[in-house]
């Protein structure tokens, strides 16, 4: 791995826009690697860049999560070529997911993927999520699944996954992950937190042995105006600054 970037160089090339995105990315990648999401270096999390051209912020290929600081992120186009210069290298393999979704969603700001134990548990189960905990309710509501297809390599698996996906904030990589796709950081995070904890909860349930109590349709057809009165409407904004302040009392390098 080579010598990151200064701080100073990178805020100084970039617009203040991208520079509060850039913290906000990283930050998001420190709180994947605390939960423990994280799957070492094989997993990704993208943001678009503020303006008018379709740039993408991207994690540096080899570095832990836990690693990761605003400078350096590493700045791409939709094939996945970096625009500007950077000591890094990203795995265009990794991008080969996000692309297709930043490419057919204007609302697709941030791109959450993760590995995790339990969703990836989940994922393998011929009926995904069930409808048996709060979570759950949540991510039923908006939630899409994609058939195996082998490690995302191939271009010609990007309209299937687009086409699967829809306008759904929830996508299940059957036999592979989650992942959540949302306006912005703060809420794709918070997407992310309910999914992996509706997958916890059923995997828990499933090994209790017991018969599962399933939920009412009914309240899975109201489930978001139910996020929205909780959240006071302002989805992941409302957990997200008590978020970076924990961030900033554990390791505050992640500004960096």
């Amino acid at each position: 791995m080579k010598i990151q970037q200064s701080v100073t160089s990178v805020r100084d090339q970039v617009a203040p826009g991208e520079w509060q995105q850039r913290v906000t990315l990283a930050a998001a990648y420190r709180l994947v690697a605390r939960f423990g999401w994280d799957d070492l270096v094989f997993t990704h999390l993208s943001a678009r860049v503020p303006g008018r051209d379709h740039h993408f912020l991207i994690n540096p290929y080899g570095m832990t999560f836990d690693e990761i600081t605003a400078s350096s992120l590493v700045k791409v186009d939709l094939d996945g070529k970096k625009v500007m210069d950077s000591p890094y290298e990203i795995n265009p393999a990794g991008f080969t997911i996000h692309s297709a979704i930043h490419a057919s969603r204007e609302d697709a700001n941030c791109v959450l993927h993760v590995h995790s134990v339990n969703g990836t548990a989940v994922s393998a189960q011929k009926d995904g999520v069930l409808p048996i905990s709060q979570q759950s309710i949540f991510v039923l509501s908006s939630l899409a699944y994609h058939d195996y297809e082998g490690v995302a390599l191939r271009e010609d698996e990007k309209p299937r996954l687009v086409r699967h996906l829809g306008d759904k904030n929830f996508f299940m990589l059957r036999n592979h992950g989650l992942i959540t796709v949302a306006d912005n950081v703060p809420d794709a995070f918070l997407f992310m937190y309910v999914f992996e904890a509706a997958c916890m909860i059923q995997v828990r349930a499933q090994a209790g042995g017991g018969e599962l109590i399933p939920i009412d349709p009914h309240i899975i057809a109201t489930a978001q105006q139910q996020a929205a009165a909780v959240t006071e409407s302002a989805g992941g904004g409302l957990a997200w600054p008590a978020l970076l302040r924990k961030l900033d009392r554990i390791d505050p390098s992640y500004r960096d």
